[in-house]
Order: C-alpha cells, then sequence, then structure tokens
C-alpha cells in the first residue's frame, strides 16, 4: 500500500507539474511571438467597438470594382499561409481581406490557440467583423454588393457565424468549420454556402456534416456540401500543397468556382425570407472539442 501511495503521489505531482508548464507556456509563446501580427499585416481598420482592426490587403489588377472576399483566420490566428491564399485570390480578381480576429495574437503552440478561441467572445469578433464589412463596402475599388466571407476551422465556423448576423453578405465559404444550425436561422442567409470537409476528420463526425446538409436544403439556401474522402481536418494548408494537386488542390479549385458563380454575376442574389413550415431546430453542435477545434 506504501508503494500505491508513492505512486499515486508521483503521478499526481506530475500532473501538476505539467499543468503548471502548460500554464506558463502561453504568456511566454505570446511573450516571443510580440509583433507577429504586426509583421504579416499592411491595414489598420477604424473600430467603433474597440482598437483598429490589423488586417492584411490583397488588391487584384485593374481599378475595379471588384468582388471581395472577407477571409478569415484558423485557431493558430493570422500567419503567412492564409497571406499567401489571399494574394492567389487576389490574382483571380477579388480584392481580399484577412482580418486579425484575436487582437493581435497569433501562435503555432495549441496550448495558445487554445487560450486566443476561448477568450475572444463572439461578440468582440463579430463587432469586429461588423467594422471591417462597414469599411470594405466603402471602398470604391468594391463592389459592395458582392462581398463573401470564407474561413477555416474556426474562421469556417466564424465565417457562417458571421453570414448568420449579416444579411449583406452575398456567399459563404465554410472549410471545416461547425456551429450550431437549424433551418430556420439557415434560412437568413442571403447567399449560397460552400462546405469543404474531410472524410476523416477526427473533430467533426461526417452526421453532422449530413446535418448541416439536410438544414440548409431544409431552409432553401443554394449550397454545395462535399466530403473529401481520407482527407484529415485543415487538409487545405498553403498555395504550395494546393498547387501540388490532390485533394488540397481540388478544393481550392471548388472554391474558385464558387466565387466565380457567387461574386461575379452582374447582380448578387437578394436577402433570403424564412420559409413556412421549417422543421423544428435541430442542434449541429456534437462534442465538447468542437469548441477548442473549431471555436466558440
Amino acid at each position: 500500500m506504501r508503494l500505491l501511495g508513492t505512486i499515486l503521489r508521483w503521478a499526481v505531482g506530475l500532473v501538476l507539474g505539467l499543468v503548471i508548464l502548460i500554464a506558463l507556456s502561453i504568456p511566454f509563446d505570446a511573450l516571443i511571438g510580440r509583433g507577429r501580427v504586426d509583421a504579416l499585416t499592411n491595414t489598420s481598420i477604424a473600430n467603433p467597438a474597440g482598437p483598429p482592426v490589423r488586417a492584411y490587403l490583397a488588391r487584384p489588377p485593374g481599378p475595379g470594382p471588384h468582388p471581395a472576399v472577407i477571409m478569415i483566420h484558423e485557431w493558430w490566428g493570422l500567419r503567412e499561409e492564409l497571406i499567401g491564399k489571399a494574394e492567389a485570390l487576389a490574382a483571380d480578381g477579388y480584392l481580399v481581406v484577412v482580418p486579425d480576429t484575436f487582437r493581435g495574437s497569433s501562435t503555432g503552440w495549441i496550448p495558445r490557440a487554445i487560450f486566443q478561441v476561448s477568450t475572444s467572445s463572439r461578440e468582440q469578433v463579430r463587432n469586429d467583423l461588423d467594422a471591417v464589412y462597414a469599411w470594405l463596402a466603402a471602398l470604391p475599388d468594391v463592389r459592395a454588393d458582392a462581398i463573401a466571407v470564407i474561413g477555416f476551422c474556426y474562421g469556417g465556423r466564424t465565417s457562417l457565424l458571421y453570414s448568420l448576423h449579416n444579411e449583406n453578405i452575398a456567399a459563404t465559404g465554410v472549410f471545416y468549420g461547425m456551429t450550431e444550425t437549424t433551418p430556420e436561422a439557415l434560412a437568413g442567409l442571403r447567399g449560397p454556402v460552400l462546405g469543404i470537409f474531410g472524410g476523416a476528420d477526427a473533430s467533426i463526425p461526417l452526421a453532422e456534416v449530413d446535418g448541416l446538409r439536410a438544414n440548409l436544403a431544409a431552409a432553401g439556401v443554394e449550397h454545395t456540401i462535399s466530403v473529401y474522402p481520407g482527407q484529415p481536418h485543415a487538409f487545405v494548408t498553403g498555395m504550395e500543397a494546393i498547387r501540388a494537386g490532390g485533394a488540397p488542390g481540388e478544393a481550392w479549385e471548388e472554391l474558385l468556382a464558387f466565387l466565380r458563380a457567387t461574386l461575379q454575376a452582374s447582380q448578387a442574389p437578394a436577402p433570403r425570407q424564412v420559409a413556412e413550415g421549417a422543421p423544428p431546430p435541430r442542434s449541429l453542435l456534437g462534442a465538447m472539442h468542437h469548441r477548442f477545434v473549431c471555436g466558440t
């Protein structure tokens, strides 16, 4: 028994030590990562709800007016690979703004990524995106009726939430992000939805993807939900991997086709009305891991 008690004390001590080290690693990573966001942004957007929103702006060639895309980062925060995606979209004719929704925080360390998501409230993120949208829609070289929002992981979830909040969004792209939705709520979406998911994603069960597809159909929202067999979460990485082909390249081509069809039309879709006789609400939020993998 004495040996068992000693082993238990050692085990508890090791666990507590690990917890303390992880907790201390978060401010340490913040300290060594100061300036990461500033180094990746080239624009500051006035924000009535808080500090200015730092963002990266990629402009297409020509005078415009251009369709525009708000691109939302993963739970890591603003990083280099997203800048590459923004420049690639700009080369195809879109004015792209990549806002920092974590207000200066970016990381490659999972504990801090969890901390970033859990300490950035939906209201704060929504208000910051409102400032970004208003600024973008007022630019003379932007078509205010042709602004899409797309995002990856946390950003995919956030893009759908923001489109549910802002009825002026013309199209929504969700890369492996999930949120609570009902047909009644989804019926308020103005434009179509593209969903990209991995068939081997351990954080988003395929049953929930099927539920999202069913609820979009029940709401009468035009949508394309694609599942790429064998692909894990966050499989559409940087432009190098996208240009190499395979599933990341195919998913990117699907996004380009979606944006051409929705944003380059002569007239954007009118706001939707909630359909009568919609089915009762159905939650698509599964296990608690969604809170940290795809955001709150």
